[in-house]
């Protein structure tokens, strides 16, 4: 599913022509407070649902409702900066802690001590730069998460990866028309 809709002028920040992440982090945390808002998504047993909205700034963000059990696998954001928040249940982030080359590969061996884990409850966000890669999972059996992203610039693309071991592999790009 995917619709698009406008953040209330409330909770909108005037402002900067370009957000930086502390900015962004800002702002998804404020939007995942908004009970009203968050409580608004539908909400689908078996898939991903979400919801476009205004960003501060010029921003790409989305609200997004995480079944139980589901997950983003490997990814990043091109030379975007973002921002999520937990609004609702408990979410898993795995991430590298390494800048991957921007092109010119399709597999790479990632050094011991790369990976790093952090869960994040409702409340709870975390920002990041360029091309951070991570992998948002909601490892709940029972319950559904809800959370909210905001990208600066809006994603030019995301690039997904398969993993297996210490073995990253470059599967596909997407760019905008794939995911709205």
């Amino acid at each position: 599913m995917s619709q698009s809709q406008s953040v209330p002028a409330s909770v909108r920040e005037a402002g900067a022509a370009a957000p930086t992440a502390a900015q962004l982090l800002d702002f998804v945390r404020r939007i995942a407070a908004d009970t009203e808002l968050t409580a608004a998504l539908p909400l689908d047993p078996e898939g991903r649902t979400w919801v476009r909205l205004d960003g501060p700034g010029g921003s790409e963000a989305w609200l997004i409702g995480w079944p139980p059990g589901t997950g983003t696998g490997w990814h990043d954001h091109a030379e975007s900066v973002g921002a999520f928040a937990t609004a609702r249940g408990t979410l898993k982030e795995n991430s590298l802690s390494v800048r991957l080359p921007s092109g010119g590969w399709r597999s790479l061996e990632l050094d011991e001590g790369v990976d790093r884990r952090r869960l994040l409850r409702a409340g709870e966000g975390r920002a990041f730069g360029s091309h951070h890669v991570h992998e948002v999972l909601n490892e709940s059996a029972t319950e559904h998460a809800v959370s909210v992203h905001a990208y600066y610039p809006p994603l030019p693309l995301i690039r997904r990866f398969s993993r297996t071991g210490p073995v990253l592999r470059l599967e596909q790009v997407e760019r905008p028309e794939d995911w709205q």
